[in-house]
């Protein structure tokens, strides 16, 4: 078994994703995999986050290793999907791998068909903790 990346979370946003969690009235396994990567992170203020890492909020740019197609998705919390295709709840378990990763490292997304495609995140187009915004 392949070990998994290190990840850094700020400490609003694992407070914020505690009580997330803590006021689900059905947890259920996406809750698990957003909580077992919780409790893998390493976590630091919100100044001294690296700008390279997706945060709550992030918008982040990536590449398809297979074809070199360029798309965008931001982390965001459930209520603020909105059925919004390019938003990406934090409780999807793409969502949950994407929390704390950096520039330069990859996942596998889900596409149609139960097939998953190898992405590196290329960017933090915008980060809050780098803009300064610790109110999102």
């Amino acid at each position: 078994m392949s070990e998994l990346p290190g990840i850094t979370l700020s400490s609003l946003d694992l407070d914020r994703l505690e009580a997330l969690l803590a006021g689900l009235a059905n947890p259920g396994p996406e809750a698990d995999a957003l909580q077992a990567e919780l409790d893998r992170a390493i976590v630091v203020e919100p100044r001294d986050v690296p700008s390279t890492v997706v945060t709550m909020n992030s918008t982040v740019r990536f590449v398809v290793e297979q074809t070199g197609e360029e798309f965008e998705r931001t982390l965001c919390y459930p209520r603020d999907v909105n059925g919004q295709p390019d938003r990406v709840s934090v409780l999807a378990p793409i969502g949950s791998a994407l929390l704390g990763l950096s520039v330069g490292q990859e996942i596998n997304w889900p596409v149609p068909g139960g097939r998953q495609r190898s992405v590196r995140i290329v960017e933090v187009v915008y980060q809050p903790e780098r803009a300064g915004d610790y109110h999102s």
